[in-house]
């Protein structure tokens, strides 16, 4: 068959990266966990605009005046204007103008506020029901390409999507990046785009295993090679697209968005390495298996890898 790399030939390297970066992803969710906003934990999110290239510490001393130790403030904003103070506690009215007054008067601005609560209860709710909706897209999506291809199409499609995800989450986590409802939003978003590309392969190596019907491990791995050539422009094309208006949200868009542009651009890269170095290469094995237990019909030539 005619490819120019093989991919197959080094699936154990591309597989074993793949699990060193999920342990990475474990060791840090154990380490420091998920830095999330108040959308999932009760607290108060304040947006102070102050003015540009704000004095972070300046601010922080106001905060520490008002009774906060050690508060939890950055500068955000396309021109570092805008101070974001996190808080566990429920703040009322009162104390949030007390805040807004006292920077206004360190900094000699006229400064604004937008404010976001959430309590404990709310919180819990909206982690648990974002977890679960997760979940429930990858099961009808393993559901619905083992109806329309097989179960070993659809167990490597599913544990492609869990690790698209989950190396979102990784990323966000070593990095303490703030997670709130958009983030939940762009796995979803990823979850569509990863299978799309994953289904284009799953396509190509399914119309081309009923044409060629490989008989030793060399015209199997072969053909995936040849499946994933016929489709590595096309996914990158596409994945190109979706990046460059991610990318243009993520330098151009607001503060309220740049999380999910983030999620979006991480998650695009993810979703096409896995398609063809871990979608494939998991099929390709599990395949290769069933053909030499006997599960397969026709039965191929005994060989080995």
């Amino acid at each position: 068959m005619n490819y120019k790399f093989d991919f197959v030939r080094y699936r154990k390297p591309f597989l074993l990266a793949s699990l060193i970066i999920v342990l990475i992803g474990i060791g840090s969710l154990f380490v420091q966990g998920l830095n999330l906003g108040v959308d999932f934990v009760s607290g108060t999110r304040l947006d102070f605009t102050v003015k540009q290239n704000v004095d972070v510490e300046k601010a922080k001393s106001v905060l520490e005046k008002n009774g906060f130790k050690h508060p939890n403030a950055r500068a955000a904003g396309d021109q570092k204007q805008v101070v974001v103070f996190r808080t566990d506690n429920i703040l009322d009215k009162p104390k949030i103008d007390k805040l807004k007054g006292d920077l206004s008067k360190e900094f000699g601005v006229n400064v604004t506020v937008q404010e976001q609560k959430v309590d404990p209860i709310i919180g819990r709710e909206l982690a648990r029901n974002a977890i679960i909706g997760i979940l429930i897209a990858c099961a009808f999506i393993g559901i619905y390409v083992a109806f329309r291809f097989e179960y070993r199409f659809a167990m490597a499609t599913v544990v492609t999507l869990l690790y698209d995800a989950f190396l979102i989450i990784t990323f966000f986590s070593l990095f303490q990046i703030e997670v709130d409802l958009f983030f939940i939003a762009a796995i979803l978003t990823i979850i569509g785009y990863s299978m799309n590309d994953t289904i284009v392969v799953f396509d190509r190596i399914r119309e081309n295993e009923e044409k060629l019907q490989p008989k030793t491990w060399e015209q199997l791995s072969g053909m995936v090679n040849l499946s994933i050539q016929q489709t590595l422009v096309r996914s990158i094309n596409t994945v190109l697209t979706v990046l460059f208006g991610a990318l243009s949200l993520f330098l151009l868009g607001g503060e309220g968005i740049r999380n999910f542009s983030l999620a979006l651009v991480v998650g695009l890269f993810a979703g096409a390495y896995s398609s063809i170095f871990i979608a494939s290469q998991i099929w390709v094995i599990w395949k290769w298996r069933s053909v030499k237990a006997g599960k397969d019909e026709p039965k191929l030539s005994p060989t080995t890898e």
